[in-house]
C-alpha cells in the first residue's frame, strides 16, 4: 500500500531520500486501511518536470508518532538547514526536532490518494508505462458529485422497488411510516456521528472501518469491520437475488429452468427458489469476472445506473400525479372477498352474455368440472359473486383511509379484501387454493423492520470515498446528511402515496399475482411500466457490483492491517493491487445467500451486520465525545453525545426487533471476532478512544480504592517481586516468577522489579534493557503485571525506592516476593545478606507480608505437574492467616493442584496438643480450607554440645567479618575491648592467641590506609582482599598443625569461599587442639553442666538459645516433611539492634538446613483470611 508526496525541488533543494526520512516519520501509523497499491518499498523516482515523487511504503507499524521526531536524518545535514536561520539556540536538538517550515512544508504537499478504484483504475490504464510515474493530480470531486450522488444510488435499491407496496400493505401505512421514521432516524443519528468523526483530521480512504478501527481500537475495529464485510457481502447477494426476481417474475418468465406451471404450495415455491439458486449463481459469476477483470468498467457504468434509480423515482413520482387526473385501468378479481390469480382466464365473470345467449368463462371452467350451467362447482364458488376492482383507483380516491391499519398474515392464509361480504361455511375446507392469491410468508411488525431496514443502508458510501473528495471535511457532512434527507422524504413520502393510490389487496399481492404478474410499482409508474421494470433491474445489478467491488476491498484493507493473523493471505492481490483473493471469499460468501434463495430472508442478515456497524460508529462518537479527548476537535459542529447514544439505542434495538436470534448470532460472531484479535492478533495501538476509556475507568477505580483499605473478605496478594539481573540485563531467577504465575489465582497486581546500580542518565539505556528483560520473562512465564526498574547509587537505596515507590494510589502492593539470597556466607557478598535483612525490616515497618522462597531453582516450573504429594504448612506463630491462604492459591494453579495440604502446629509442654487439634480442625472447618492437621508436641531439653559448638562457630564469624571490615582506629579499639573481656581461663590457656591474630591483623597494609565505614558500600573493606587477610592469619596462628573445622563441613564445602576460611581457622581451639566434631561427645558429657568448655562460656545466651530452637524445630520438620513437595513456615523478624545480624541469617539456615522446597512467609500485621462469609 503506498503513498504519494509530490514535493517541489524549490524545497530547500532536497533530495528525495531526506524528504523520504521525514515523511516517513510524519505518517507513521496513517496507512490508509482501504484497497491497495502494490508496490515495494520507499523509492524516488525523478519525473519529468520540476517535480519528484516519492512513493512510500505504509508504514506496518501502527502507532503514531510526533511529525519528524526521531527522524533518521543525519544532523550534519539538518545543520545546514539551520545554518543563517536564527536556529542557534536549537542546534543542539536539531537532529530530532525540525523546523516549522519544514514541516509545514510537507504538510502541503500530502496528497491523500484514494487507496481504491482510481488507483487501480490508473494502474490498468497505465500498465505500460509503468516503468514512469507521472505526478500525482490532486483528487477534485466536489460534495454532489463525491457524495451526494454515491449515497443516493446506494440508499436506494431493490426493497423500494419491490417490496415498498407490500410493506405499505401488510404494515398499514401507519405501521409502516414508523418503521420508515425508526430507521430514518437511526440512518441520521448515525450519520452525524460519522460526521463528527470524519471530521476530526485526515481521514485516509477505508470509511466506516478506519473511522471505527481509529476511534474504538483494532479489536473493536476488527470485529466491527468484518461484520461491515459480511453485510456488504450478504447486500450483495441480496441484490442479485432481487435482480433474478425481476427477470424472472416481470421481464421472462418463461426463462424459468423449473417451470411453475401446474405445481401447487410447497411444490411451487421450491420450483421458484431453484430457479433463483441457479440463475442467482450464474449473475454473481458473471459479476465477479467483470469486477476481477476490471472494476474501471464497474465506475464507468455507476453513472447509468444511477441514471436508472433517478429516472425511475421520477417515474413513481409522475405516474402518481398522473392518477389524480387519469387513472391507469388496472382491474383485480374478487371472488367474494378473496383476490383471485389473474393467470388463466380473460375475464374476470361467471358468465356473459353473448347473442347466443349465456356463455360460462375460463374462470367457470376453473372452478366447476365443465362449461356447463349446470355442472358442479366449488361451494363457494357457488355462494358468491364475482367483482372487478379497480387496483389503482387514484390519490383522489380515498382509499387511504382503508390502508391506514396494517393486515399480517401467517402463511398460507388468503389475501382478502376486508369491506366486502362473503358466504363461506367455517366447516369446508379450502379448496382449488392455487386459482387464490396466497400470503407466502408469515408477517409480524418486526419481520417489516429486518426486510425495510436494508433499504436505508447505504450512508457510507460517500465516507468510502473520502480519497477521492476535494475537502472531505466538508463534503462528507453536508453530502451524507443531505442525501439521507432526500432518501428519508422519498421513503416517507411514498408510504402515503402508495396507500393514497393503491388498492390493499393489490398492496399486500407481493408478486402482482391477481394483476397478471406486474409490478404494481411499475403500473403506478409514467410512461410505461417497462421504465421501473428495466430501470429497477439495471440499479439492482449495479449495486450488486459496487458491493462485489466494495467488500474485497474492505477485507484486504484489514489484511493489510495485520490485526487478524488468519486473514493476511486476504491482503495480497494482482500487480496493480486487485484484492484477487478478497474477491474470491467475497464470491463464496455471497454465494452462501444466494443459495438461501430468498429475499426476505436474507435481508435481515444483512440488517444484523449494518446495523452492529453504525451502533459501535454511535458508540464512537459517544465515547470520544464523554472522555473529552484532546485530540476529539471535529470540525463538525452539530452533535451531541445524547444524539450518538440514542442513535446507539435505536441501532441495538432494531436489531432485536429485526430478529433476536439473528441479533444473538451476531454479537457472537463479532465477540468472538474480538476475543480472537485480544489474543492473537497483531499489537496495536491507535490512540483509540477504548484506551481512554480504559484509563478514565482505571482512574476513576484508583479513586475508590483510595476510599479506604480492603475488607478481609478482599484481601488479595498484590505482589512485589524484586528480581536481580546479571551485567547482561538477563534475570538471575526466572523461576521466581514460575512461582509468581502460580501464586495469581488470587488476581490481583503484580509488579515486577529490579534495582540497578548507578546513575540513571548514564544508565537509562541499561534500564530499558533491563525492563525489556522482565517483559519478556513476564510473557514467557505468563504473567500479567507491570515492571519497574530503579537507577540508584547503591543497590540498597534502589531497592528501598521500589519497595516504596511502587503502585499507585490503592492499587500497591501489599506483599513482597524475594528469593533467599545465595551464597551468603562468601566474603565479598556481605552486602548482599546486609541487603536482605534490611529489606526484611523495612517491609516490617511497612506493614507488608514477605515470601522468601529458598532454593528457587528447585521450585516447578508452570509446565511441570506434581501427581501426588504434600504442602506443608509449619504455623508455629499467628501470621494474619498467610500461611492458610497461600497453599489455598498455590493449589487453584495445574501444577499443585494434585497435592494434599497438611498443617502442621508446635505445642509446648503446658499446651493440651489434643484440644489444640481439635480446635485447629474446627477453624479449618470454618474457613472452608480442606488439610489434614497434626499437632507437633516439642518436649523441653537439653542444649546439646553441637549447639554450642555451632553457635561458637557463628560467633566466631562474625567477628573476624567485623574485623574485615573495621576501620584502623575501630580495629585498635576492638582489639582492647576484646583483651578486656576475655574470660580467665581463655587467657590462662594461651594468652597470646589471640593478640597475635589481632595484631598480625593490624599490620596488613590495609591498616595503613584511610577506609570507609562499611555502611557505604561494600568496596570500602581493606584493598588486600579477605582471602589474603585470611591466609596470614592462618600461617600465624598454626604453623605446622592444619585447621580442624569445628562444624560438619565436606571438604569441597570447607574450601569453598573466603569465608568458609576463615571458619576454619577461627573454630581452631586457642591450645592447638582440634575441636571434636558433635558426633564424638558423649550423652553424660552432653547433659553435664560441669563438662563445659571454657569456650561455651562466653557465648552470649540468647544467640545459644536461638540455635536451640532452630536446630530444634529443624529436626522436626526435616522428620515429618522431609517428602514434602513444598514447605511453608512462619520467618523470625531480623534482631532490633545490628549488631547480630550475620548470626539471624545462620539461624534461618539452620532452620531451613536439608530441606528441598522451602518458602519462609512473614505476615503484614493483618488478617488475611475470615471465617466469615
Amino acid at each position: 500500500m503506498s503513498q504519494r508526496f509530490t514535493v517541489s525541488k524549490s524545497d530547500g533543494d532536497r533530495s528525495p531520500s531526506d524528504i523520504q526520512g521525514e515523511v516517513n516519520q510524519l505518517f507513521e501509523g496513517d496507512e490508509p486501511p482501504s484497497g491497495g497499491g502494490g508496490g515495494g518499498g520507499a523509492e524516488a523516482q525523478d519525473a519529468p518536470g520540476t517535480e519528484e515523487v516519492v512513493v512510500l511504503k505504509g508504514d506496518t507499524n501502527p502507532k503514531e508518532c510526533s511529525p519528524f521526531i526521531n527522524s533518521s536524518d543525519a544532523a550534519a545535514e539538518k545543520s545546514q538547514q539551520y545554518d543563517g536561520k536564527n536556529m542557534a539556540l536549537f542546534e543542539e536538538e536539531m537532529d530530532t526536532s525540525p523546523m516549522v517550515s519544514s514541516l509545514l512544508s510537507s504538510l502541503a504537499n500530502y496528497s491523500n490518494l484514494p487507496q481504491g478504484s482510481k488507483e487501480h483504475e490508473e494502474a490498468e490504464n497505465n500498465e505500460a508505462e509503468s516503468s514512469r510515474k507521472k505526478p500525482v493530480k490532486a483528487p477534485q470531486l466536489g460534495t454532489l458529485m463525491g457524495v451526494y450522488m454515491p449515497c443516493i444510488q446506494n440508499i436506494f435499491g431493490v426493497i423500494l422497488f419491490l417490496r415498498m407496496t407490500w410493506l405499505v400493505g401488510i404494515g398499514g401505512v401507519i405501521g409502516t411510516f414508523v418503521i420508515v421514521t425508526m430507521c430514518c432516524t437511526t440512518t441520521m443519528l448515525t450519520a452525524i456521528s460519522m460526521s463528527a468523526i470524519a471530521t476530526n483530521g485526515v481521514v485516509p480512504a477505508g470509511g466506516s472501518y478506519y473511522m471505527i478501527s481509529r476511534s474504538l481500537g483494532p479489536e473493536f475495529g476488527g470485529a466491527v469491520g468484518i461484520c461491515f464485510y459480511l453485510g456488504t457481502t450478504f447486500a450483495g447477494a441480496m441484490y442479485i437475488l432481487g435482480a433474478i426476481e425481476l427477470l424472472l417474475i416481470y421481464i421472462v418468465p418463461k426463462a424459468a429452468i423449473f417451470p411453475l406451471e401446474g405445481l401447487e404450495g410447497a411444490e411451487a415455491e421450491a420450483a421458484l427458489l431453484n430457479n433463483m439458486r441457479v440463475y442467482g449463481t450464474i449473475l454473481l459469476t458473471s459479476m465477479a469476472t467483470v469486477v476481477f477483470v476490471g472494476v474501471k468498467y464497474v465506475n464507468k457504468l455507476a453513472l447509468v445506473f444511477l441514471g436508472c434509480v433517478i429516472l425511475s423515482i421520477l417515474a413513481v413520482y409522475a405516474g402518481v400525479i398522473k392518477t389524480a387526473v387519469d387513472p391507469p385501468v388496472f382491474p383485480a378479481c374478487i371472488l367474494g372477498n378473496r383476490t383471485l390469480v389473474w393467470k388463466t382466464f380473460d375475464v374476470c365473470a361467471k358468465t356473459i352474455e353473448t347473442a347466443n345467449g349465456t356463455v360460462t368463462t375460463q374462470l367457470w371452467r376453473m372452478f366447476c368440472d365443465s362449461s356447463l350451467l349446470n355442472a358442479t362447482c366449488d361451494k363457494y364458488f357457488e355462494s358468491n359473486n364475482v367483482t372487478e376492482v379497480q387496483g389503482i383507483p387514484g390519490i383522489m380516491s380515498g382509499i387511504l383511509s382503508d390502508n391506514l391499519f396494517g393486515n399480517y398474515y401467517e402463511k398460507g392464509d388468503l389475501i382478502a379484501k376486508h369491506n366486502i361480504e362473503s358466504v363461506e361455511d367455517p366447516d369446508d375446507p379450502l379448496t382449488n387454493s392455487n386459482r387464490y392469491v396466497l400470503a407466502d410468508i408469515t408477517s409480524f411488525f418486526t419481520l417489516l423492520v429486518g426486510i425495510y431496514f436494508p433499504s436505508v443502508t447505504g450512508i457510507m458510501a460517500g465516507s468510502n470515498r473520502s480519497g477521492d473528495l476535494r475537502d472531505a471535511q466538508k463534503s462528507i457532512p453536508i453530502g451524507t446528511i443531505a442525501a439521507i434527507t432526500t432518501t428519508s422524504t422519498v421513503y416517507m413520502s411514498s408510504v402515503f402515496l402508495f396507500g393514497a393510490c393503491i388498492e390493499g389487496v393489490i398492496l399486500r399481492d407481493k408478486f402482482g399475482e391477481g394483476v397478471h404478474g406486474n409490478l404494481v410499482i411499475g403500473t403506478l409508474a409514467w410512461p410505461s411500466p417497462w421504465v421501473i421494470v428495466i430501470g429497477s433491474f439495471f440499479s439492482t445489478c449495479g449495486a450488486g457490483l459496487q458491493s462485489l467491488t466494495g467488500a474485497p476491498r474492505l477485507m484486504q484493507a484489514i489484511a493489510k492491517d495485520g490485526i487478524v493473523p488468519a486473514l493476511r493471505v486476504f491482503g495480497h492481490g494482482k500487480a496493480n493491487g486487485e484484492p484477487t483473493w478478497s474477491l474470491l471469499l467475497t464470491a463464496c460468501i455471497c454465494e452462501s445467500g444466494i443459495l438461501i434463495a430468498s429475499l426476505d430472508a436474507v435481508a435481515p442478515i444483512l440488517s444484523m451486520f449494518f446495523l452492529m456497524c453504525y451502533m459501535f460508529v454511535n458508540l464512537a462518537c459517544a465515547l470520544q465525545t464523554l472522555l473529552r479527548t484532546p485530540n476529539w476537535r471535529p470540525r463538525f459542529k452539530f452533535y451531541h453525545w445524547t444524539l450518538s447514544f440514542l442513535g446507539m439505542s435505536l441501532c441495538l434495538t432494531l436489531m432485536f426487533l429485526c430478529s433476536w436470534y439473528y441479533a444473538i448470532v451476531a454479537m457472537v460472531i463479532a465477540g468472538s471476532i474480538y476475543k480472537y484479535i485480544e489474543f492473537a492478533g497483531a499489537e496495536k495501538e491507535w490512540g483509540d478512544g477504548i484506551r481512554g476509556l480504559s484509563l478514565s475507568a482505571a482512574r476513576y477505580a484508583l479513586m475508590r480504592l483510595e476510599e479506604g483499605p480492603p475488607h478481609t473478605k478482599n484481601w488479595r496478594p498484590q505482589l512485589l517481586v524484586l528480581v536481580s539481573t546479571d551485567a547482561e540485563q538477563n534475570v538471575e531467577q526466572p523461576r521466581l516468577l514460575s512461582l509468581t504465575n502460580q501464586l495469581k489465582a488470587g488476581k490481583g497486581l503484580t509488579i515486577v522489579g529490579t534495582a540497578l546500580e548507578g546513575i540513571y542518565l548514564e544508565n537509562y539505556e541499561q534500564s530499558q534493557r533491563a525492563e525489556q528483560a522482565l517483559r519478556k520473562l513476564m510473557e514467557t512465564e505468563k504473567v500479567k503485571g507491570f515492571c519497574q526498574v530503579t537507577v540508584s547509587s547503591n543497590l540498597r537505596d534502589a531497592t528501598s525506592h521500589l519497595l516504596q515507590a511502587s503502585g499507585l494510589g490503592g492499587l500497591k502492593h501489599n506483599a513482597v516476593l524475594v528469593s533467599w539470597p545465595r551464597n551468603w556466607k562468601q566474603g565479598d557478598e556481605h552486602q548482599t545478606w546486609r541487603n536482605f535483612i534490611e529489606l526484611v525490616r523495612e517491609t516490617t515497618a511497612a506493614h507488608l507480608a514477605l515470601l522468601v522462597p529458598k532454593n528457587i531453582s528447585a521450585f516447578p516450573s508452570n509446565g511441570e505437574r506434581f501427581t501426588e504429594g504434600h504442602i506443608d504448612v509449619w504455623w508455629i506463630v499467628h501470621d494474619g492467616g498467610m500461611l492458610m491462604l497461600l497453599p489455598f492459591l498455590l493449589r487453584q494453579h495445574k501444577v499443585w493442584r494434585k497435592c494434599k495440604m497438611r498443617i502442621f502446629t508446635v505445642a509446648q509442654m503446658d499446651d493440651n496438643s489434643i484440644q489444640m487439634k481439635k480446635d485447629l480442625t474446627t477453624f479449618l472447618y470454618h474457613l472452608r480450607i480442606d488439610a489434614m492437621v497434626e499437632v507437633v508436641e516439642m518436649h523441653d531439653s537439653d542444649i546439646s554440645a553441637y549447639t554450642y559448638e555451632k553457635t561458637l562457630v557463628m560467633e566466631q564469624r562474625s567477628e573476624m567479618l567485623k574485623q574485615i571490615n573495621l576501620t584502623k582506629n575501630e580495629r585498635e579499639r576492638e582489639i582492647q575491648s576484646i583483651t578486656d573481656s576475655s574470660r580467665g581461663s581463655i587467657r590462662r590457656k594461651n594468652p597470646a592467641a589471640v593478640t597475635t591474630q589481632l595484631s598480625v591483623t593490624e599490620d596488613q597494609p590495609a591498616a595503613t590506609k584511610e577506609e570507609k565505614p562499611e555502611e557505604e558500600s561494600k568496596s570500602a573493606s581493606s584493598p588486600v582482599s579477605p582471602p589474603s587477610q585470611v591466609q596470614l592469619i592462618h600461617d600465624n596462628t598454626t604453623p605446622a598443625s592444619p585447621a580442624t573445622p569445628a562444624t560438619p563441613l565436606t571438604p569441597p564445602e570447607a574450601a569453598q569461599s573466603p569465608g568458609e576460611q576463615v571458619q576454619m581457622t577461627w573454630t581452631e581451639k586457642c591450645d592447638g587442639e582440634p575441636a571434636k566434631p558433635p558426633g564424638a561427645a558423649t550423652p553424660e558429657g552432653i547433659k553435664d553442666i560441669f563438662n563445659m568448655k571454657p569456650e561455651w562460656e562466653n557465648l552470649n545466651q540468647s544467640n545459644v538459645r536461638r540455635m536451640h530452637t532452630a536446630m530444634r524445630l529443624n529436626g522436626v520438620i526435616i522428620k515429618k516433611s522431609s517428602e514434602a513437595k513444598l514447605v511453608l513456615l512462619n520467618m523470625p523478624g531480623p534482631p532490633k539492634n545490628r549488631t547480630g545480624d550475620e548470626n539471624y541469617m545462620e539461624f534461618l539456615e539452620v532452620l531451613t538446613e536439608g530441606l528441598n522446597r522451602v518458602l519462609l512467609v512473614r505476615g503484614g500485621g493483618r488478617e488475611v483470611i475470615t471465617i466469615y462469609s
